[in-house]
């Protein structure tokens, strides 16, 4: 009987082992496989993500330039070992960066919700043959230092990164206050100041309403802690020989309201922008360089102002001159917003030029960026005459709004489909109000502060000696390119920048090293560069 049972079991199993074998042996439909396709929705570049509703383009460029008598990407020598011309002035300065791009686009039943990374990888010395320079310089400011090469300075920065969705925008992109074209209106290699520039991209939240026949509608909320501020001066700390007081912002209480409305349309395009900015200060007393001490918190603040500024702006497409000429202009007046006027992606500049004179040991141009000032009240300019008095009683304890308005364009223009050529100029103006005279005003305030700190008199200034912080500064250059393959462009830039500076006659003064104590020339100054550049997009 067991041996009948085993028989049955063996013949079982080895029947079913048959059938499983010839079963696996039948045909199985495969799986279908989903291809990378063109996604024609969005423009030329995009492809569906396999597996989903999604299409993306991933692109940038590389760009390789190198700026004669200038900083990288074609900046002036107009401040720093640059405007110094000293031994540390490095005679070129060449950059190469790679800016790689990712763009998502999904459509849904609000309307396509996108998002846009970017990454700029980039090489350069940050001009730093300055051995003080580079000790408390280095990379440029935020920029984590453990991400230099180990010659010289190679960084990852982060360009624009933000999600849209039902007309709204968030995260790091162009201010809903900013033109298309921002401070590059012939596509030039230099940011014009006069106007607006957020090209790197600021913090914001903002929502755009499309009315039809392009026309629009924008409202945001910048964060201004990075882009949208120059300096508030606490004029009560000892400035230098090329500026008054010291840096005395608060922290960030309020962001800044922006918005536009635009006409956009085959013609061209016609903008006008506002924007409401805080200035709070920190503290009335401070020490060196605008650092809190312990006497501090106990000191007190001025009350907080706002100031702002307006834009408006004009493109003018397919001009005579040609097929794909344009004109762009855009003018702008700030009070207490400084940063709108003397713009660019890095912090706004001051300005210290220093060339030949005949009368004193150098020439001295100087211009110092501020969207407000102030000393505390009865705060008294000692060492110079103008402490307080009953006709002027020295500080007010109120913040000063600065003035500044700019004018900027350029002409585009078409010279066959391989060669194109862009003219283009700026000027800008910073005007402190009332008079030198009078210590109750911003001018009166800086001119005391900047006199006190150089301990200025009659025996170390000439009979013309003047103060006057006001200042104009001018751009203007030309750009021509040639692409001789899509996608790949090598371009040449000539610029020249003037100070307009209101200091007048001469004084002893003591400048950053290497410049020795001297006496020095209050003079207008001027500078040119040169900047040849090849970029390849993809």
């Amino acid at each position: 009987m067991k041996m009948v049972m085993k028989v049955v079991l063996g013949s079982t199993a080895t029947l079913f082992a048959m059938n499983v074998a010839k079963a696996a042996d039948l045909p199985v439909k495969a799986k279908a496989v989903e291809y990378v396709r063109v996604c024609s929705l969005y423009g030329a570049g995009f492809w569906h993500i396999p597996g989903t509703d999604t299409c993306i383009k991933i692109g940038g460029y590389l760009r390789v330039d190198t700026t004669f008598n200038g900083g990288a990407h074609g900046i002036p020598a107009y401040s720093g070992d640059l405007g110094q011309r000293n031994r540390y002035f490095d005679d070129f300065a060449a950059r190469s960066r790679l800016d790689f791009q990712v763009d998502t686009r999904t459509a849904t039943e609000y309307g396509v919700v996108r998002t846009f990374g970017e990454a700029v990888f980039q090489f350069n010395n940050f001009g730093t043959s300055n051995p003080a320079t580079f000790a408390i310089g280095g990379p440029p400011a935020g920029l984590n230092s453990s991400l230099l090469d180990g010659v010289g300075g190679g960084y990852t920065a982060v360009g624009y990164l933000f999600i849209q969705f039902a007309g709204f925008t968030f995260g790091k992109s162009s201010s809903a206050y900013s033109t298309p074209w921002m401070g590059y209106p012939g596509n030039n290699s230099i940011s014009l100041f006069g106007g607006n520039d957020t090209i790197t991209g600021v913090n914001n939240i903002q929502y755009t309403a499309q009315f039809g026949n392009g026309v629009s509608a924008s409202i945001g909320l910048d964060d201004p802690s990075v882009y949208n501020r120059t300096s508030l001066l606490n004029l009560s700390v000892a400035g230098s020989a090329t500026t008054a007081g010291a840096f005395a912002y608060g922290g960030t209480h309020v962001p800044d309201v922006v918005g536009n409305v635009r006409v956009d349309q085959a013609w061209g395009l016609f903008q006008i922008s506002a924007a409401a900015h805080e200035v709070d200060a920190s503290y009335n007393i401070l020490g060196a360089a605008g650092t809190p001490t312990n006497l501090s918190e106990i000191s007190g603040h001025p009350d907080t102002k706002w100031g702002g500024s307006v834009m408006a702006a004009l493109s003018i497409k397919n001009i005579p001159t040609g097929p794909g000429d344009s004109l762009n202009v855009d003018t702008t007046y700030a009070k207490g917003d400084t940063k709108n006027v003397i713009s660019g992606t890095l912090p706004s500049p001051s300005f210290a030029m220093f060339g030949g004179s005949s009368r004193a040991y150098q020439s001295l141009g100087i211009g110092q960026t501020s969207d407000a000032v102030y000393a505390p009240v009865g705060f008294q300019f000692g060492g110079n005459g103008l402490a307080a008095t009953a006709a002027n009683p020295g500080g007010t304890g109120a913040i000063k709004l600065v003035e500044a308005y700019g004018l900027r364009g350029a002409f585009n223009h078409n010279w066959d489909p391989y060669w194109s050529s862009s003219l283009f100029g700026s000027a800008a103006a910073v005007r402190y109000g009332g008079n030198s005279a009078d210590i109750t005003t911003a001018k009166g305030q800086w001119c005391a502060s900047y006199i006190a700190a150089n301990k200025l008199t009659a025996a170390n200034t000439s009979a013309d000696f003047s103060c006057n912080p006001d200042y104009n500064v001018y751009q203007a250059g030309v750009t021509t390119r040639w692409t001789p393959v899509k996608n790949l462009t090598f371009s040449a830039e000539v610029g020249w920048f003037h100070l307009d500076q209101k200091m007048t006659g001469t004084a002893t003064l003591t400048p950053a090293a290497p410049k020795p104590t001297a006496t020095y020339e209050f003079r207008n100054q001027d500078t040119a560069y040169l900047e040849l550049r090849v970029q390849r997009n993809f």
